[in-house]
């Protein structure tokens, strides 16, 4: 028998290796797992729940002004220091849209007078359209 050949048929038998491409294919699923609920994370919020609850215009990217628990004031995903300096920045950020609305989203534990402070300082910046992000249950 000659070297190279096997069994008693005569031809040459090769097979590829898929071993390490598993490996490597493993290892991005893992990675991708671990870092996707990173890249959406926004601003943690237990929004209150109602009913019939209107979904967001899709088309556009709305404006949101959050309050989380703590008491923090969020423009987006930016951080506001105090109720005070959001005027200006709501006028800064809608400066140049077309579209002058805000929509507002509050943790339900938040106090009421704190969210009524919130909208107030809102309206104080000239914004007319103000809406109330809520969920329905469930979800």
């Amino acid at each position: 028998m000659e070297v190279g050949q096997r069994g008693g048929s005569g031809s040459t038998l090769s097979q590829i290796n898929i071993t390490p491409f598993v490996d490597v294919m493993l290892v991005l699923l893992v990675i991708f797992m671990v870092t996707a609920p990173m890249m959406e994370k926004g601003v943690e919020v237990d929004l209150p729940q109602v009913e019939h609850a209107p979904n967001l215009d899709a088309v556009k990217e709305p404006l949101i002004v959050t309050l989380d628990r703590k008491g923090e004031i969020f423009v987006g995903k930016a951080r506001v220091e105090r109720l005070e300096q959001l005027g200006p920045v709501l006028v800064q950020v809608l400066k140049g849209r077309k579209d002058q609305e805000v929509y507002l989203e509050a943790d339900r534990q938040v106090p009421y007078g704190k969210v009524v402070q919130l909208m107030a300082a809102i309206k104080g910046a000239g914004i007319e359209k103000l809406g109330m992000v809520a969920e329905e249950p469930g979800r």
